[in-house]
Order: structure tokens, then sequence, then C-alpha cells
């Protein structure tokens, strides 16, 4: 057995090793052969000669994506852990692998088994049901692909759009104009866009319509074309607010909807559009559906539990 001393230099321990040594297990785990300890400013790696090496060129990686960006996410660590010696991605070799590049060095791309085919089946069809529970991603994959179609010019504008219903809230009770009053309910999809998009990018997006925000009540009358359309939690959309909304499709548009059938807001007496939906489209050419489950929950590993528990109890 061999062991290296690694001097961490340049930079503050605690961003590379993180809170509680989270980032440095995260890195760990790429390297199962060797034993790493860290003690202050400093790393001992014990064991083989060359995957010792391999390590300390890892860390040197990530030493300079922390001084080049100020920052370094674990979809970031991904990343940079499956480098090949020359610098090549090996998840990365083809640019179709990453969905969009956001702002400081990150890279988003799919990460279960359900998110790339979600990005599969968005490819083939102009209609994506993506159904599944909270923290499995739905969201941020959306808006992922909808920056792309923006980028690649496959599109002219992103629509997001969601009913404006929450524990029994609704619109008209909420202070402040329609973006002030709507602004709660998106959050997650203005926390994807802003991890994709420059801050003053996004500020301009909003501004000119290239990114519009609007209930899911605004849409009627509309022809939704040349656009990129998410629907956000479509579960709490009724059954004639869906069959309007996905009639609102036009020639050149695409359409995710996104739900969680488990979360529904409406009253006692209102089917969810969003399961209606599904049993009648289920088989139509043209749009794809994917199931979520808990293995494609990628926040806090209790967040599996917590709905494995709840699965449990309603069965």
């Amino acid at each position: 057995m061999n062991e290296k001393i690694i001097e961490i230099s340049g930079i503050n321990p605690v961003e590379l090793f993180g809170v509680n040594e989270t980032k440095l297990s995260k890195i760990k785990a790429y390297f199962p052969k060797l034993k790493v300890v860290s003690r202050g400013g400093t790393l001992k790696a014990i064991g083989d000669n060359d995957e010792i090496r391999l390590f300390e060129n890892k860390i040197a990686l990530l030493i300079a994506h922390l001084l080049k960006y100020k920052q370094l996410t674990e979809n970031n660590i991904e990343q940079l852990m499956d480098e090949t010696e020359n610098g090549e991605s090996q998840t990365l070799k083809h640019d179709d692998d990453v969905l969009v590049f956001g702002n400081s060095g990150l890279i988003v791309k799919a990460k279960t088994a359900n998110q790339r085919k979600f990005v599969e089946l968005s490819e083939k069809n102009d209609m994506v049901f993506a159904v599944g529970p909270a923290g499995t991603g739905k969201s941020y994959t959306a808006v992922a692909l909808a920056v792309r179609a923006l980028k690649n010019k496959e599109v002219r504008r992103i629509i997001l759009t969601r009913p404006a219903v929450e524990a029994g809230e609704h619109l008209g009770f909420l202070p402040g104009d329609l973006k002030e009053k709507l602004d709660p309910y998106l959050q997650p999809l203005y926390d994807a866009l802003r991890d994709m998009i420059p801050a003053e990018k996004l500020k301009e997006m909003l501004e000119d319509g290239t990114i519009q925000i609007a209930p899911l009540a605004f849409m009627r009358g509309r022809t939704l074309d040349k656009a990129f359309v998410i629907l956000d939690e479509a579960q709490n959309a009724t059954k004639s607010q869906f069959k309007m909304f996905l009639t609102r499709m036009g020639k050149t548009a695409k359409f995710i909807i996104n739900g969680d059938e488990t979360q529904i807001d409406l009253p006692r007496n209102q089917q969810s559009g969003l399961t209606q939906a599904i049993k009648i489209l289920g088989k139509v050419k043209g749009i794809g559906m994917v199931r979520f489950d808990e293995k494609d929950v990628i926040r806090h590993d209790l967040v599996k539990k917590i709905i494995l528990a709840y699965q449990d109890e309603k069965e």
C-alpha cells in the first residue's frame, strides 16, 4: 500500500469538501479502492499508485474548476469525474448528451433512466406527459429542453403556465399585478431558468416576451405556435381547462405536461384533467408518456423514503 499527502491550496478547502464533507463523500465514491482522509487543508490517499495518481489528477481538476468558476456543484463533480485522461468526457462524448450549458460551468443533462426517457420522448414527439412525484426532475428537465430548443432556434419563445390553484387559494386573493400574483406558483421554473440563462439575458427575455408566463386560464383563445410550452402542476387543471389547453397547440409547437397525481389540490367534486387525459390519450400516436418514481428522486435521500412511506400507507 502507498500513501500520498495532497495539499489543497489556492481555495478554501470547505469549497472543495462541502459542508460536513458532502462533496468529498461524492468524490470518494468514485475511488472505492482508495482510503481517503481529510485533515485541515490536506488529503491523504492510501492505496494503489495508479489510483492515487488518478485521484490526485481529479482533485487538481476540481480545484482548477473552483478557481475559474468560483463554485463547485455536484453536477460539476460528476462531469469532471467522468472525464478521461485526455480531457474528453466519457458521459459527454456527444453534445447531444448535454441539454444545456448553464451558468457558472453548470452542465445540465438527464441523470436518471426516466429523465433520459423523457428527453428521448420529447425528441420523437411534439407532446409529452411527465407524471410522477416531487423531486424527480420533471420541471427542471422540461425547462432544460425548452431552453435548448430556444437556443437552437427550433422555437421562437418559451411559454410557462400552470393552474392558479394552491391549497384552496386563487389568484384574485393575492396582492400585486398578474406577474406578482403568479410568480410564487412558478418559482421552480424560475429557479431552473436562472440556472440556465444569465440574469441580464433572462430579464430581457421576460421583458420582450421571448419567455412568457401566464396562468392556465389565460390560454383560452390563443394558438400557441413556434413555441415550447410547459404546463406545470397539471394535476390541478380541471377537465375543461385541460382540453382547452391541449387544443391550443399550433403546428410548430412543443408541449410538455408535468404533474403529480398524488398532489391534487382541486375541490373534491372536481376531477383532475391530468388523470382523465392520461386515460384518454395514452395510446394516441405522437404523444409520449413517461412515469417517474422514487428511483428518479434527485433531492435528499429522505425524499425517496418519504415517497415510499406514503405509498405503503396508501396501499
